[in-house]
């Protein structure tokens, strides 16, 4: 893997960190990406489903997910994944990350992990072929295509710096903040970096410099390379035998800082966990010397790194090597945004033709487009394109349902209200009001215990002791008229389509063995409409390919109810416009059908 990261890479961030999210976004929509480089927060804490960000003067909804497989599950493309949590759950998080696999580089910013940790998480990494960066590491960046983080500071400062297109030079460090002082330098007497990584502080890192300078050798891309080590550790020894084997060919600027501790009596250790010498060869004195011998190019101080740096650049840049470099088109960020109140994600009227669900209005309106009002239901209430199988029988739902009577509670109170000479928005609305878990509400509940059961293997006695133990009636069983010898042939109608077009109708099949027992105790607690149409709901949310997680949010939601309500609404307004068509006087219950028990009022 000659790159670490492309235009296209997109990352899983852990921890809902928004100042790091938003600087990432920033970096994107500077440097013109097509998508945002988070795909998805894992934040266990936040019962959100959604973050916005700002992505330049719009917004940009990031999905919430409480654990790393979720959000893998959802945003498989994502293989990166950035660990902002703290040093107490690091460790596991990138274990169970690493374990669910599809990670290309896993970077983490917790310093401080146990060091026996630290090295079993490391070698498990290698074994994965996974790239670490960190602990302890601000991160990593390709310049012109992904940013980590915090990585380079403010969008001011990495445009500074020349972060926003890709330079020439590998840069790697320990050193977080000395990378973004060295970026600054590379661009001032260079033409900036190609890629760059901030390995980290801690004793015990992913990936060292070698890993990290072997990568760079093998991008075309890269021309140079700049080490940053310092006192502490042994690793610049890997990347001086790299060089002595032919490993390592193109021009390497190295230093390592800590010279400054020889003139300690005793030993000292700097900011960084590693950087503390256990014996001479760790000292940065000693590693500068044996990079200097091995041919390493090698200031005689820090202060001295830019003039080499601009040796070796313009060196090869004579040579041809390094090609002059056309600044890319940027966007910039607005200074001032502001934040949206309202949502939409299911149609969008900014354009020439308002859309449902990305599709022009007229490609779904007119009879030759060959789409229905269940393609239109599919689109903006699930925002999905359904098969036809499914379409139909949502529209054969509504159809089912779409009336029941003038003497069903709805119905009634729209005929009241019209007669009332209210108009047909308020007679609608009072006969919609009925609705609930007595009037409708069956299909909610059917699909809900029904489902339940099934998921939890209840034979039709155990379903049945189950809901008896809830001191709930099994919603979508019984009818007041219908019976086994007298089938409700909307029932039977609707049994009939999901025999024919569904690919298979398992909650149905199981609710059939309930009611062979309901109506060995009593003939009329068939299964009703209700419980029919919830039940093979179900069915074809399952046969689409629904997770199990996702069909219980639409239960819970009211989903199903609102096929009730769509369909009702037919009928409810047919009532309506049928009062007012006859001109019906105000309505007033008669007396005779009212039981009067009025005693008189007792003095208190």
């Amino acid at each position: 893997m000659s790159q670490l990261f492309t235009k296209s890479t997109q990352a899983i961030f852990w921890n809902n960190n928004k100042t790091a999210i938003q600087r990432m976004l920033d970096y994107d929509y500077t440097i013109k990406r097509d998508t945002p480089s988070v795909a998805a927060i894992v934040a266990p804490t936040s019962f959100n489903k959604f973050e916005k960000f700002f992505f330049g003067p719009d917004e940009v909804m990031i999905p919430l997910f409480k654990t790393t497989a979720d959000a893998k599950a959802k945003q498989p493309q994502a293989d990166v994944l950035l660990n902002f949590a703290s040093f107490r759950t690091a460790y596991d998080v990138t274990m169970e990350a690493l374990n669910l696999g599809g990670f290309k580089s896993i970077m983490i910013t917790a310093e401080g992990i146990p060091e026996r940790l630290a090295r079993g998480m490391n070698e498990f990494a290698r074994q994965k072929n996974v790239t670490v960066i960190g602990p302890a590491t601000v991160g990593a960046i390709a310049p012109g295509a992904f940013k980590i983080a915090n990585i380079g500071g403010t969008i001011e400062n990495i445009v500074n710096s020349k972060l926003h297109r890709a330079g020439s030079c590998g840069l790697v460090t320990r050193s977080g903040g000395l990378f973004n002082e060295l970026s600054n330098i590379i661009s001032i007497n260079a033409n900036g970096i190609a890629e760059g990584v901030a390995i980290g502080g801690d004793r015990f890192v992913g990936s060292v410099f070698i890993d990290n300078l072997l990568r760079m050798e093998a991008n075309p891309e890269v021309k140079y390379m700049l080490l940053l080590g310092e006192v502490g550790g042994t690793e610049e020894y890997k990347v001086i035998e790299a060089v002595k084997a032919g490993k390592l060919t193109k021009p390497i600027i190295a230093w390592c800082i800590g010279t400054i501790a020889k003139h300690y009596d005793s030993g000292v250790q700097f900011g960084h966990a590693g950087a503390s010498a256990n014996d001479d060869r760790e000292t940065a004195e000693a590693k500068n010397l044996a990079m200097r011998e091995a041919g390493i190019h090698v200031p005689t101080s820090f202060n001295n790194i830019p003039e080499i740096i601009s040796a070796v650049y313009h060196e090869l840049h004579a040579e041809g090597v390094i090609k002059d470099i056309a600044e890319p088109p940027m966007n910039v960020c607005p200074k001032i945004r502001r934040s949206k109140e309202f949502i939409c994600t299911i149609s969008d009227d900014r354009g020439d033709e308002a859309t449902y669900a990305g599709f022009p209005i007229s490609s779904l309106a007119t009879p030759d487009t060959g789409k229905g009002i269940g393609d239109v239901v599919s689109l903006l209430w699930f925002k999905k394109q359904y098969p036809k199988w499914a379409t139909d029988f949502i529209e054969t739902v509504m159809k089912t349902v779409a009336d029941h009577g003038p003497a069903v509670s709805g119905a009634h109170n729209a005929k009241v209200t019209a007669r009332a000479g209210k108009s047909v928005v308020e007679s609608l609305v009072t006969g919609l009001l009925t609705i609930g878990p007595r009037f409708g509400g069956a299909i909610d509940g059917a699909a809900k215990y029904f489902k339940h059961a099934d998921d939890n293997n209840l034979d039709p006695k155990a379903f049945l002791k189950y809901m008896k133990g809830e001191g709930v009636p099994i919603p979508g069983i019984g009818h007041r008229i219908k019976s086994l010898k007298n089938p409700d042939l909307r029932v039977t109608g609707l049994m009939n389509y999901a025999k024919d077009n569904f690919p298979s109708t398992p909650l149905l099949d199981y609710a059939r063995t309930v009611e062979a027992l309901t109506t060995s105790k009593k003939e009329n607690l068939i299964l009703n409409v209700d419980g029919t149409i919830g039940i093979l709901m179900v069915d074809m949310w399952r046969a689409l390919g629904y997770p199990e997680s996702e069909i219980d949010e639409f239960i819970e939601s009211g989903t199903l109810n609102a096929f009730f309500i769509v369909g009702r609404s037919i009928g409810f307004i047919g009532h309506i416009l049928d009062e007012k068509r006859l001109a019906m006087p105000m309505y007033r219950h008669p007396t005779d059908d009212i039981l009067y028990d009025v005693p008189v009022a007792e003095k208190i």
